[in-house]
Protein backbone atom coordinates (compact mmCIF):
# COMPACT_ATOMS: atom_id res chain seq x y z
CA UNK A 1 0.00 0.00 0.00
CA UNK A 2 1.42 3.50 -0.91
CA UNK A 3 1.79 5.58 2.54
CA UNK A 4 -0.95 8.16 3.21
CA UNK A 5 -1.25 11.68 1.97
CA UNK A 6 0.70 13.94 5.04
CA UNK A 7 -2.51 16.04 6.33
CA UNK A 8 0.23 18.40 7.87
CA UNK A 9 -0.59 21.96 6.35
CA UNK A 10 2.22 23.19 4.21
CA UNK A 11 3.98 26.61 3.87
CA UNK A 12 2.37 28.70 1.09
CA UNK A 13 3.48 27.60 -2.41
CA UNK A 14 6.69 29.66 -3.64
CA UNK A 15 4.87 31.21 -6.33
CA UNK A 16 1.88 33.15 -3.99
CA UNK A 17 4.78 34.27 -1.95
CA UNK A 18 6.70 36.12 -4.38
CA UNK A 19 3.37 37.83 -5.83
CA UNK A 20 2.81 38.95 -2.48
CA UNK A 21 5.23 40.27 -1.18
CA UNK A 22 6.05 42.03 -4.45
CA UNK A 23 2.83 43.54 -4.16
CA UNK A 24 3.12 44.60 -0.63
CA UNK A 25 6.95 45.60 -0.55
CA UNK A 26 8.05 46.76 -3.76
CA UNK A 27 8.21 50.26 -4.46
CA UNK A 28 7.46 51.84 -7.94
CA UNK A 29 9.90 54.45 -8.66
CA UNK A 30 9.88 54.23 -12.33
CA UNK A 31 8.97 57.40 -13.96
CA UNK A 32 8.74 55.47 -17.19
CA UNK A 33 6.56 52.86 -15.69
CA UNK A 34 4.39 55.44 -13.64
CA UNK A 35 4.10 57.85 -17.54
CA UNK A 36 3.38 54.61 -19.43
CA UNK A 37 0.73 53.76 -16.88
CA UNK A 38 -0.86 56.63 -17.23
CA UNK A 39 -1.27 56.78 -21.32
CA UNK A 40 -2.62 53.33 -20.72
CA UNK A 41 -4.76 54.34 -18.34
CA UNK A 42 -6.75 57.14 -20.96
CA UNK A 43 -5.93 54.91 -23.88
CA UNK A 44 -7.96 51.77 -22.09
CA UNK A 45 -10.87 54.23 -20.85
CA UNK A 46 -11.17 55.64 -24.35
CA UNK A 47 -11.50 52.00 -25.39
CA UNK A 48 -14.49 51.22 -23.49
CA UNK A 49 -16.26 54.93 -24.20
CA UNK A 50 -15.86 53.74 -27.69
CA UNK A 51 -17.61 50.32 -26.87
CA UNK A 52 -20.32 51.37 -25.51
CA UNK A 53 -21.47 52.84 -28.94
CA UNK A 54 -22.42 49.16 -29.20
CA UNK A 55 -25.39 47.79 -28.53
CA UNK A 56 -24.14 44.49 -27.66
CA UNK A 57 -22.02 45.74 -25.43
CA UNK A 58 -24.12 48.34 -23.85
CA UNK A 59 -26.87 46.18 -22.64
CA UNK A 60 -24.50 44.31 -20.30
CA UNK A 61 -23.69 47.23 -18.62
CA UNK A 62 -25.92 48.65 -15.28
CA UNK A 63 -26.76 46.94 -12.21
CA UNK A 64 -27.86 43.09 -12.21
CA UNK A 65 -30.72 43.89 -10.85
CA UNK A 66 -32.28 46.94 -12.86
CA UNK A 67 -32.85 50.19 -10.87
CA UNK A 68 -30.01 48.99 -8.42
CA UNK A 69 -28.03 52.16 -6.52
CA UNK A 70 -25.65 51.67 -3.93
CA UNK A 71 -24.49 54.27 -2.20
CA UNK A 72 -20.59 55.48 -2.09
CA UNK A 73 -20.51 52.69 -4.85
CA UNK A 74 -17.98 52.94 -7.50
CA UNK A 75 -19.33 54.73 -10.97
CA UNK A 76 -19.16 53.55 -14.19
CA UNK A 77 -17.33 55.55 -16.52
CA UNK A 78 -19.48 56.82 -19.82
CA UNK A 79 -22.67 56.09 -17.76
CA UNK A 80 -24.66 57.03 -14.83
CA UNK A 81 -24.63 53.78 -13.45
CA UNK A 82 -23.60 53.63 -9.24
CA UNK A 83 -22.64 49.80 -8.22
CA UNK A 84 -21.11 47.63 -6.11
CA UNK A 85 -17.29 47.03 -6.70
CA UNK A 86 -18.03 43.38 -7.72
CA UNK A 87 -20.39 44.79 -10.35
CA UNK A 88 -18.41 47.71 -11.60
CA UNK A 89 -15.48 45.98 -12.05
CA UNK A 90 -17.26 43.42 -14.94
CA UNK A 91 -19.25 46.65 -15.90
CA UNK A 92 -15.16 48.55 -16.76
CA UNK A 93 -13.84 45.10 -17.85
CA UNK A 94 -16.36 44.46 -19.97
CA UNK A 95 -16.36 47.67 -22.02
CA UNK A 96 -13.19 48.28 -22.08
CA UNK A 97 -11.82 44.82 -23.66
CA UNK A 98 -15.18 44.68 -25.84
CA UNK A 99 -13.60 45.95 -29.00
CA UNK A 100 -10.09 44.30 -28.61
CA UNK A 101 -8.49 47.18 -29.00
CA UNK A 102 -6.60 47.74 -25.61
CA UNK A 103 -3.16 47.15 -24.43
CA UNK A 104 -1.82 44.06 -25.42
CA UNK A 105 1.36 41.94 -24.28
CA UNK A 106 2.66 38.77 -26.21
CA UNK A 107 4.78 35.90 -24.73
CA UNK A 108 4.30 32.14 -24.21
CA UNK A 109 0.87 33.62 -22.77
CA UNK A 110 -0.25 36.97 -24.71
CA UNK A 111 -3.43 38.47 -22.98
CA UNK A 112 -4.11 42.49 -21.97
CA UNK A 113 -2.88 43.51 -18.79
CA UNK A 114 -4.96 46.80 -18.69
CA UNK A 115 -8.20 44.28 -18.86
CA UNK A 116 -6.91 44.62 -14.97
CA UNK A 117 -8.08 48.33 -14.89
CA UNK A 118 -11.62 46.61 -14.01
CA UNK A 119 -11.19 45.64 -10.55
CA UNK A 120 -8.20 48.34 -9.58
CA UNK A 121 -10.49 51.35 -10.73
CA UNK A 122 -13.65 49.82 -8.99
CA UNK A 123 -12.12 49.04 -5.79
CA UNK A 124 -10.31 52.27 -5.63
CA UNK A 125 -12.99 54.40 -6.77
CA UNK A 126 -16.23 52.53 -4.28
CA UNK A 127 -13.05 53.03 -1.02
CA UNK A 128 -12.48 56.72 -2.26
CA UNK A 129 -16.08 57.39 -1.76
CA UNK A 130 -16.47 55.18 1.50
CA UNK A 131 -13.38 57.09 2.68
CA UNK A 132 -14.76 60.31 2.14
CA UNK A 133 -18.42 59.59 4.00
CA UNK A 134 -16.16 58.50 6.75
CA UNK A 135 -14.44 61.47 7.27
CA UNK A 136 -11.29 60.24 6.03
CA UNK A 137 -8.78 60.49 2.79
CA UNK A 138 -9.59 58.80 -0.44
CA UNK A 139 -7.26 57.44 -2.43
CA UNK A 140 -5.18 59.19 -4.92
CA UNK A 141 -4.58 58.56 -8.85
CA UNK A 142 -0.91 57.74 -8.22
CA UNK A 143 -2.40 54.12 -5.92
CA UNK A 144 -4.25 53.22 -9.34
CA UNK A 145 -1.17 53.77 -11.33
CA UNK A 146 1.13 51.74 -8.86
CA UNK A 147 -1.73 49.17 -8.66
CA UNK A 148 -1.58 49.38 -12.40
CA UNK A 149 1.81 48.49 -13.07
CA UNK A 150 2.14 45.72 -10.72
CA UNK A 151 -1.25 44.23 -12.21
CA UNK A 152 0.37 44.65 -15.54
CA UNK A 153 3.93 43.15 -14.02
CA UNK A 154 1.92 39.86 -12.25
CA UNK A 155 0.14 38.63 -15.25
CA UNK A 156 3.28 39.76 -18.02
CA UNK A 157 6.19 38.17 -16.09
CA UNK A 158 3.97 34.47 -15.64
CA UNK A 159 3.39 35.28 -19.17
CA UNK A 160 6.08 35.09 -20.19
CA UNK A 161 7.50 31.31 -19.88
CA UNK A 162 4.14 29.76 -18.85
CA UNK A 163 1.62 28.97 -22.03
CA UNK A 164 -1.76 28.71 -20.88
CA UNK A 165 -3.42 28.59 -24.23
CA UNK A 166 -1.66 25.24 -24.87
CA UNK A 167 -3.08 23.26 -21.91
CA UNK A 168 -7.05 24.73 -23.30
CA UNK A 169 -7.05 27.67 -20.79
CA UNK A 170 -7.76 30.69 -21.45
CA UNK A 171 -5.32 34.04 -20.45
CA UNK A 172 -8.34 35.81 -18.20
CA UNK A 173 -7.04 33.19 -15.49
CA UNK A 174 -3.85 35.71 -14.95
CA UNK A 175 -6.39 38.75 -15.16
CA UNK A 176 -8.39 37.26 -12.21
CA UNK A 177 -4.45 36.03 -10.60
CA UNK A 178 -3.15 40.03 -11.22
CA UNK A 179 -6.29 41.68 -10.14
CA UNK A 180 -6.98 39.57 -6.85
CA UNK A 181 -3.69 40.33 -5.54
CA UNK A 182 -3.01 44.37 -6.15
CA UNK A 183 -7.23 44.75 -5.19
CA UNK A 184 -5.75 42.99 -2.26
CA UNK A 185 -3.85 45.37 -1.57
CA UNK A 186 -5.87 48.09 -2.13
CA UNK A 187 -8.62 46.74 0.12
CA UNK A 188 -5.91 46.42 3.01
CA UNK A 189 -5.72 42.94 3.03
CA UNK A 190 -2.66 41.61 5.57
CA UNK A 191 0.08 39.35 4.03
CA UNK A 192 -1.83 36.13 4.72
CA UNK A 193 -4.91 37.67 4.12
CA UNK A 194 -3.46 38.68 0.55
CA UNK A 195 -2.29 34.63 0.34
CA UNK A 196 -5.20 33.41 0.93
CA UNK A 197 -6.80 35.47 -2.00
CA UNK A 198 -4.27 34.49 -4.57
CA UNK A 199 -4.54 30.76 -3.68
CA UNK A 200 -8.46 31.06 -3.79
CA UNK A 201 -7.72 32.99 -7.34
CA UNK A 202 -5.83 29.79 -8.51
CA UNK A 203 -8.05 27.04 -7.08
CA UNK A 204 -10.94 28.72 -8.60
CA UNK A 205 -12.80 27.63 -11.79
CA UNK A 206 -11.13 28.79 -14.65
CA UNK A 207 -12.28 30.01 -18.24
CA UNK A 208 -11.40 27.17 -21.05
CA UNK A 209 -10.82 28.80 -24.82
CA UNK A 210 -13.83 27.85 -26.31
CA UNK A 211 -14.98 30.73 -27.03
CA UNK A 212 -11.93 31.69 -29.28
CA UNK A 213 -11.43 29.34 -31.14
CA UNK A 214 -13.95 27.97 -34.46
CA UNK A 215 -16.17 26.58 -34.60
CA UNK A 216 -17.45 28.70 -31.07
CA UNK A 217 -15.86 32.05 -31.66
CA UNK A 218 -17.97 34.23 -29.91
CA UNK A 219 -18.87 37.38 -27.63
CA UNK A 220 -17.91 35.81 -24.77
CA UNK A 221 -14.40 36.38 -25.46
CA UNK A 222 -15.43 40.48 -25.01
CA UNK A 223 -17.06 40.07 -21.71
CA UNK A 224 -14.45 37.53 -19.90
CA UNK A 225 -12.00 39.82 -18.66
CA UNK A 226 -15.01 41.77 -17.15
CA UNK A 227 -15.65 38.22 -15.49
CA UNK A 228 -12.22 37.95 -14.19
CA UNK A 229 -11.52 41.38 -12.57
CA UNK A 230 -14.61 41.13 -11.05
CA UNK A 231 -14.15 37.79 -9.87
CA UNK A 232 -11.02 38.70 -8.44
CA UNK A 233 -12.56 41.08 -6.66
CA UNK A 234 -15.46 39.21 -4.99
CA UNK A 235 -12.36 36.78 -3.87
CA UNK A 236 -10.33 39.55 -2.58
CA UNK A 237 -13.07 40.86 -0.45
CA UNK A 238 -13.85 36.76 0.32
CA UNK A 239 -10.46 37.03 2.27
CA UNK A 240 -11.01 40.37 3.98
CA UNK A 241 -13.35 38.14 6.13
CA UNK A 242 -11.08 35.83 7.17
CA UNK A 243 -11.84 33.00 4.81
CA UNK A 244 -8.85 30.44 4.54
CA UNK A 245 -6.69 29.89 1.88
CA UNK A 246 -4.87 27.04 0.50
CA UNK A 247 -1.30 26.64 0.39
CA UNK A 248 -0.24 24.48 -1.47
CA UNK A 249 -2.83 25.22 -4.35
CA UNK A 250 -0.81 24.49 -7.07
CA UNK A 251 1.82 21.82 -6.24
CA UNK A 252 -0.78 19.78 -4.40
CA UNK A 253 -0.01 16.10 -5.81
CA UNK A 254 -2.98 15.03 -7.60
CA UNK A 255 -5.50 18.28 -6.17
CA UNK A 256 -3.39 20.78 -7.20
CA UNK A 257 -3.32 23.36 -10.08
CA UNK A 258 0.08 21.64 -11.63
CA UNK A 259 -1.55 18.33 -11.74
CA UNK A 260 -5.03 19.03 -12.48
CA UNK A 261 -4.57 21.71 -14.98
CA UNK A 262 -1.00 21.60 -16.83
CA UNK A 263 0.10 18.58 -17.03
CA UNK A 264 2.39 18.12 -13.96
CA UNK A 265 4.42 21.21 -14.72
CA UNK A 266 5.40 24.04 -12.25
CA UNK A 267 5.75 27.34 -13.58
CA UNK A 268 8.70 28.67 -14.96
CA UNK A 269 10.23 32.28 -14.44
CA UNK A 270 12.26 34.13 -16.82
CA UNK A 271 12.28 37.61 -14.44
CA UNK A 272 11.85 38.85 -11.36
CA UNK A 273 8.91 41.24 -10.60
CA UNK A 274 9.93 44.88 -10.84
CA UNK A 275 8.31 47.25 -13.63
CA UNK A 276 9.76 45.62 -16.86
CA UNK A 277 6.24 44.92 -18.12
CA UNK A 278 4.31 47.89 -18.03
CA UNK A 279 7.47 49.92 -19.27
CA UNK A 280 7.17 47.32 -22.50
CA UNK A 281 3.70 47.58 -23.11
CA UNK A 282 2.25 47.27 -26.43
CA UNK A 283 -0.58 49.54 -27.51
CA UNK A 284 -2.96 48.53 -30.28
CA UNK A 285 -3.20 52.95 -31.45
CA UNK A 286 -4.04 52.82 -35.34
CA UNK A 287 -6.35 49.48 -35.50
CA UNK A 288 -8.64 47.19 -33.60
CA UNK A 289 -6.97 44.00 -34.65
CA UNK A 290 -5.85 41.31 -32.66
CA UNK A 291 -1.79 42.04 -31.92
CA UNK A 292 -0.31 39.42 -33.95
CA UNK A 293 -1.98 40.97 -36.90
CA UNK A 294 -1.45 44.63 -35.94
CA UNK A 295 1.77 44.58 -38.37
CA UNK A 296 0.24 43.14 -41.02
CA UNK A 297 -2.72 45.48 -40.93
CA UNK A 298 0.38 48.80 -41.46
CA UNK A 299 1.62 46.38 -44.31
CA UNK A 300 -1.72 46.42 -45.83
CA UNK A 301 -2.66 49.89 -45.80
CA UNK A 302 0.73 50.37 -47.87
CA UNK A 303 0.07 47.91 -50.33
CA UNK A 304 -3.49 50.00 -51.07
CA UNK A 305 -1.34 52.57 -51.33
CA UNK A 306 0.74 51.27 -53.69
CA UNK A 307 -2.72 49.34 -55.19
CA UNK A 308 -4.02 53.21 -55.80
CA UNK A 309 -0.81 54.76 -57.08
CA UNK A 310 -0.57 52.10 -59.54
CA UNK A 311 -4.06 51.82 -60.97
CA UNK A 312 -4.22 48.00 -59.88
CA UNK A 313 -7.70 46.68 -58.53
CA UNK A 314 -7.93 44.24 -55.77
CA UNK A 315 -9.56 41.53 -58.92
CA UNK A 316 -6.27 41.49 -60.17
CA UNK A 317 -4.46 40.31 -57.67
CA UNK A 318 -3.89 35.99 -58.17
CA UNK A 319 -1.93 35.22 -54.49
CA UNK A 320 -1.00 37.15 -50.90
CA UNK A 321 1.79 35.56 -49.39
CA UNK A 322 1.49 36.31 -45.44
CA UNK A 323 5.39 35.62 -43.70
CA UNK A 324 4.80 35.50 -40.26
CA UNK A 325 5.67 34.11 -37.01
CA UNK A 326 4.35 30.84 -35.27
CA UNK A 327 2.22 32.50 -33.02
CA UNK A 328 -0.16 34.22 -35.55
CA UNK A 329 -0.54 31.00 -37.61
CA UNK A 330 -1.67 29.21 -34.49
CA UNK A 331 -4.29 31.84 -33.25
CA UNK A 332 -5.62 33.87 -36.62
CA UNK A 333 -4.98 31.85 -39.61
CA UNK A 334 -8.05 31.16 -40.21
CA UNK A 335 -9.84 29.83 -43.33
CA UNK A 336 -13.57 28.74 -44.04
CA UNK A 337 -16.92 31.51 -43.08
CA UNK A 338 -16.63 33.58 -40.07
CA UNK A 339 -20.10 34.03 -38.23
CA UNK A 340 -19.48 36.84 -36.37
CA UNK A 341 -17.09 40.45 -35.43
CA UNK A 342 -15.53 38.26 -32.64
CA UNK A 343 -14.50 35.55 -35.35
CA UNK A 344 -13.16 37.93 -37.69
CA UNK A 345 -11.16 40.05 -35.99
CA UNK A 346 -9.00 36.86 -34.94
CA UNK A 347 -8.28 36.35 -38.92
CA UNK A 348 -5.38 37.72 -40.46
CA UNK A 349 -7.12 37.00 -43.64
CA UNK A 350 -10.13 39.11 -42.48
CA UNK A 351 -7.90 42.11 -41.02
CA UNK A 352 -6.04 42.51 -44.29
CA UNK A 353 -8.26 41.99 -46.67
CA UNK A 354 -10.29 45.02 -45.15
CA UNK A 355 -7.54 47.60 -45.73
CA UNK A 356 -6.37 46.57 -48.87
CA UNK A 357 -10.00 46.87 -50.01
CA UNK A 358 -10.65 50.08 -48.51
CA UNK A 359 -7.75 51.50 -47.17
CA UNK A 360 -9.00 51.36 -43.39
CA UNK A 361 -9.75 48.75 -40.55
CA UNK A 362 -12.03 50.01 -37.96
CA UNK A 363 -13.86 48.31 -34.94
CA UNK A 364 -17.22 48.63 -37.20
CA UNK A 365 -15.39 46.71 -40.18
CA UNK A 366 -15.62 43.65 -38.77
CA UNK A 367 -19.78 43.84 -38.39
CA UNK A 368 -22.14 41.98 -40.76
CA UNK A 369 -22.89 45.37 -43.07
CA UNK A 370 -19.08 45.37 -44.06
CA UNK A 371 -18.02 41.29 -44.16
CA UNK A 372 -20.88 40.82 -46.64
CA UNK A 373 -18.75 42.46 -49.09
CA UNK A 374 -18.16 39.52 -51.23
CA UNK A 375 -14.28 40.58 -52.41
CA UNK A 376 -13.23 40.21 -48.96
CA UNK A 377 -13.70 36.59 -48.82
CA UNK A 378 -12.52 36.18 -52.17
CA UNK A 379 -9.38 37.82 -51.55
CA UNK A 380 -8.95 35.63 -48.15
CA UNK A 381 -8.72 32.21 -50.33
CA UNK A 382 -5.81 33.71 -52.07
CA UNK A 383 -4.27 34.26 -49.13
CA UNK A 384 -0.95 31.81 -47.41
CA UNK A 385 0.55 32.19 -44.12
CA UNK A 386 4.23 31.01 -43.88
CA UNK A 387 6.22 30.77 -41.02
CA UNK A 388 9.04 32.81 -40.90
CA UNK A 389 11.53 30.92 -38.16
CA UNK A 390 13.53 34.40 -37.92
CA UNK A 391 10.26 36.18 -37.07
CA UNK A 392 9.74 33.54 -34.72
CA UNK A 393 12.41 33.73 -32.75
CA UNK A 394 12.57 37.48 -32.42
CA UNK A 395 9.04 37.48 -31.58
CA UNK A 396 10.27 35.95 -28.15
CA UNK A 397 13.90 37.56 -28.02
CA UNK A 398 13.10 40.12 -24.91
CA UNK A 399 15.41 42.12 -26.15
CA UNK A 400 13.32 42.88 -29.62
CA UNK A 401 9.84 41.42 -28.70
CA UNK A 402 8.65 41.93 -32.35
CA UNK A 403 5.40 40.66 -33.89
CA UNK A 404 6.89 40.67 -37.34
CA UNK A 405 4.45 40.39 -40.60
CA UNK A 406 5.69 40.65 -44.73
CA UNK A 407 3.16 40.93 -46.96
CA UNK A 408 3.69 40.18 -51.32
CA UNK A 409 1.24 40.26 -53.66
CA UNK A 410 1.57 38.29 -56.97
CA UNK A 411 -1.01 39.60 -59.92
CA UNK A 412 -2.60 37.40 -62.43
CA UNK A 413 -0.25 38.89 -65.03
CA UNK A 414 2.81 37.71 -63.21
CA UNK A 415 3.84 40.89 -62.05
CA UNK A 416 4.12 41.71 -58.17
CA UNK A 417 5.17 44.26 -55.81
CA UNK A 418 7.94 43.84 -53.69
CA UNK A 419 7.45 42.79 -50.11
CA UNK A 420 6.31 44.72 -47.64
CA UNK A 421 7.95 44.37 -43.87
CA UNK A 422 6.72 45.66 -41.05
CA UNK A 423 8.77 44.09 -37.56
CA UNK A 424 7.51 46.66 -35.07
CA UNK A 425 3.76 48.00 -34.70
CA UNK A 426 3.03 51.66 -34.15
CA UNK A 427 2.09 50.61 -30.19
CA UNK A 428 5.68 49.04 -29.44
CA UNK A 429 8.18 50.54 -27.39
CA UNK A 430 10.78 51.27 -29.71
CA UNK A 431 8.53 53.23 -31.81
CA UNK A 432 6.68 55.36 -28.37
CA UNK A 433 7.87 58.78 -30.15
CA UNK A 434 5.50 58.22 -33.20
CA UNK A 435 2.69 56.51 -31.00
CA UNK A 436 1.88 58.70 -28.32
CA UNK A 437 0.63 61.30 -30.30
CA UNK A 438 -1.72 59.28 -32.44
CA UNK A 439 -2.81 57.73 -28.73
CA UNK A 440 -4.04 60.85 -27.53
CA UNK A 441 -5.67 61.78 -30.80
CA UNK A 442 -7.12 58.72 -30.49
CA UNK A 443 -8.22 59.00 -26.74
CA UNK A 444 -9.48 62.45 -27.38
CA UNK A 445 -11.94 60.93 -30.26
CA UNK A 446 -13.29 58.20 -27.62
CA UNK A 447 -13.86 60.93 -25.18
CA UNK A 448 -15.94 63.22 -28.39
CA UNK A 449 -18.26 59.93 -28.99
CA UNK A 450 -19.68 59.92 -25.36
CA UNK A 451 -19.01 63.85 -23.76
CA UNK A 452 -19.85 67.91 -24.90
CA UNK A 453 -16.74 69.63 -24.83
CA UNK A 454 -16.66 71.23 -21.86
CA UNK A 455 -16.35 67.78 -20.24
CA UNK A 456 -13.81 66.13 -22.93
CA UNK A 457 -11.44 69.36 -22.32
CA UNK A 458 -12.05 68.77 -18.40
CA UNK A 459 -10.84 65.13 -18.91
CA UNK A 460 -8.05 65.89 -20.93
CA UNK A 461 -6.77 69.00 -19.23
CA UNK A 462 -5.86 66.50 -15.87
CA UNK A 463 -5.29 63.51 -17.97
CA UNK A 464 -2.50 64.77 -19.90
CA UNK A 465 -0.95 66.21 -16.70
CA UNK A 466 1.28 63.51 -15.00
CA UNK A 467 1.44 65.78 -11.39
CA UNK A 468 -2.13 66.63 -11.55
CA UNK A 469 -3.38 62.91 -12.27
CA UNK A 470 -1.13 61.37 -9.67
CA UNK A 471 -2.44 63.76 -7.45
CA UNK A 472 -6.04 63.46 -7.52
CA UNK A 473 -8.41 62.24 -5.56
CA UNK A 474 -9.74 58.76 -7.70
CA UNK A 475 -13.78 59.98 -6.94
CA UNK A 476 -12.96 62.55 -8.63
CA UNK A 477 -11.11 61.38 -12.02
CA UNK A 478 -14.17 58.99 -12.01
CA UNK A 479 -16.23 62.02 -11.40
CA UNK A 480 -15.04 63.69 -14.86
CA UNK A 481 -16.43 60.70 -16.56
CA UNK A 482 -19.97 60.44 -15.50
CA UNK A 483 -22.74 60.92 -17.63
Amino acid sequence: MSAPISNVRPDPDAVLVDIVDYVLDYQIDSALALETARHCLIDTLGCGLEALTYPACAKLMGPIVPGTIVPNGAKVPGTSFQLDPVQAAFNIGAMIRWLDFNDTWLAAEWGHPSDNLGGILATADWLSRSAIAAGKKPLAMKDVLIAMIKAHEIQGCIALENSFNKVGLDHVLLVKLASTAVVGQLLGLTRDELINAVSQAFVDGHALRTYRHAPNTGSRKSWAAGDATSRAVRLALIAKTGEMGYPSVLTAKTWGFYDVLFKGNAFRFQRPYGSYVMENVLFKISFPAEFHAQTAVEAAMTLHAQLSAAGRRVEDIRKITIRTHEAAIRIIDKKGPLNNPADRDHCIQYMIAVPLIHGRLTAADYEDSIAQDARIDVLRAKMECVEDAQFTKDYHDPEKRSIANALTIEFNDGSSFDEVVVEYPIGHKRRREDGIPLLVEKFRTNLARRFPVRQQLAILDVSLDQARLEAMPVNEYVDLYVI
